[in-house]
């Protein structure tokens, strides 16, 4: 049918090639066509009905345990986009075995590997810095520096490989390199055809030595003495050999040294001496830095046992008792990976904690996710309950049950209560005046609130500046609620906004 004025026909796209020009576009659909259109595309659709096939050999293209580190996103889409066009345009894209067929990131892998080996008999100068086995033996010293200390996390990330495997085939590599002339270059003179090759490993290893330089990772073309001393470092963890009970903290900028780490059976009487030490000193400084290089030690040699757990556990009740929320979530993080793997300890106590310090912070999303994870037994433990129904408790406004849990928290949840009960008692106390009118006593305040004496009750009811409401009277003092109905509104909702913040810190 001849196209009208009212539009204008357009061939649908079939590859993933660069889209046709306006004028092209015209000509091709003013030419009569040839070309009898695929059964299973149809030129009316804008999108092409890609077989199910093509669509799960796509789908495990990007596939999260498909993904290798060394072969780059875009790079590996384009080889997909590639296979695939090739299969469209030989007409195979419904013949093709799609399941049996080398993922994209695969034939990168392959095709990097035939371009190193192509490499090889070509170059009979090569320096001996670029020689196979230097690379080799940098290849096993990097690897041993990874396992032995976090050095330097630049030299651990994703897609770092020898500077010669990058390109995807010799070809490609030359038709992106390219000299103007022929001459002999850097002292380097053609010998049968080869010189192509050297050439071109060459420019890399200058190029990547500007590019790497003021980094600690070891390099193909350093020195051999520096490969040398990278191939020292000992593979796996070490094992300390240092004798003293107490050492001071200092955050590792390097290779951690044996001479200054501690062994485990030193560690076991260094933990029993700062427990003496805390028991009799209450030197909260010192405890801290010492537990804090006690852990260190435990990390760099990976230990990881019940002993472990212990220390943890101990260090996070002592930050609690100071309020030092900081080294708490720490340990609290530390301690959750270790009752993953069953080395004992006290798991439901320090779950209860965990739901209080939710509590503290008002963060709702965390919180979600421990009573998800919560198992009926856990349930059923005595600490993990009480933190269940103080929960229950804020949730339903339920201030009268709260302070009573405050009153009767098991382990030392009181510490963690003790940080957000301020923030209650304002909440109670606005719901008080807006309940009990004109006035109530300052007693039941008190019995309400959890205080321990009336002069504890006044004092924070002065200290949130509202002493103009409190009247003393024959019966004795009375707060006057009906004055007071909106008063501490203010000071509930900065208290509120403070621990919200906390969650995201």
């Amino acid at each position: 049918m001849p196209p009208t004025g009212a539009f204008t026909a357009v061939t649908a796209r079939r590859t993933f090639d660069k889209p046709l020009s306006a004028e092209s576009a015209q000509t091709t659909s003013t030419a009569p066509s040839v070309a009898t259109p695929s059964p299973t595309h149809s030129t009316n659709k804008g999108r092409r009905d890609w077989p199910p096939s093509v669509r799960f050999y796509v789908q495990r293209s990007f596939a999260e345990e498909n993904i290798l580190p060394d072969v780059d996103w875009k790079e590996m889409e384009a080889k997909l986009k590639q296979v695939i066009s090739h299969s469209v345009e030989a007409g195979t894209l419904t013949t093709k075995d799609w399941d049996n067929l080398p993922l994209p990131q695969q034939m990168i892998q392959e095709e990097r590997k035939r371009g190193l080996h192509s490499c090889i008999p070509l170059s009979r100068s090569r320096p001996e810095s670029l020689s196979i086995s230097n690379v080799r033996e940098t290849n096993e010293a990097k690897s041993k520096k990874r396992k032995s200390s976090d050095l330097d996390l630049a030299d651990e990330a994703p897609g770092r490989t020898a500077p010669w495997i990058e390109p995807s085939s010799q070809n490609a590599l030359e038709n992106r390199i390219s000299y103007p002339d022929k001459r002999p270059r850097n002292g380097i003179s053609p010998v049968n055809g080869s010189s192509k090759s050297i050439q071109i490993l060459d420019g890399r290893k200058k190029r990547f030595e500007n590019t790497a330089s003021g980094s600690s990772s070891v390099r193909p073309w350093r020195s051999s003495a520096i490969q040398e001393t990278s191939s020292k470092h000992p593979e796996g963890p070490i094992i300390g050999r240092c004798q003293d009970l107490e050492k001071k903290y200092f955050r590792l900028t390097s290779a951690p040294n044996p001479d200054t780490v501690r062994p485990l059976h030193v560690l076991e009487k260094t933990l029993d001496h700062l427990k003496r030490k805390w028991k009799q000193e209450r030197n909260y400084f010192y405890i801290c830095d010492q537990f804090k290089s006690l852990r260190q030690d435990l990390t760099v040699q990976r230990i990881k046992n019940g002993f472990t757990v212990n220390a943890y556990e101990i260090h996070a009740r002592i930050a609690l008792e100071k309020g030092d929320l900081s080294e708490y979530n720490q340990c609290q993080t530390q301690l959750r990976a270790l009752y993953a793997q069953n080395l004992g300890g006290h798991p439901t106590e320090f779950m209860a904690y965990r739901i209080l310090y939710f509590l503290h912070t008002s963060n709702r999303t965390d919180m979600n996710d421990v009573l998800a994870d919560l198992t009926p037994t856990e349930k059923q433990d005595k600490a993990v309950k009480h933190a269940l129904d103080t929960r229950s408790a804020l949730a339903l406004g339920d201030y009268h049950r709260f302070f009573q849990l405050y009153l009767d928290t098991p382990n030392m949840g009181a510490y963690l209560m003790d940080m957000f009960v301020a923030r209650e008692r304002l909440s109670a106390l606005s719901a008080i005046c807006r309940a009990y009118k004109p006035d109530v006593k300052l007693r039941f305040i008190t019995e309400e609130l959890g205080f321990e004496s009336d002069d504890e009750s006044a004092r924070f009811i002065c200290d949130n500046g509202a002493q103009q409401y409190l009247e003393e009277r024959d019966a004795g003092v009375y707060l006057l609620t009906g004055k007071a109905s909106n008063f501490f509104e203010p000071a509930l909702a900065a208290a509120s906004a403070i621990s919200e913040s906390k969650a995201y810190i």
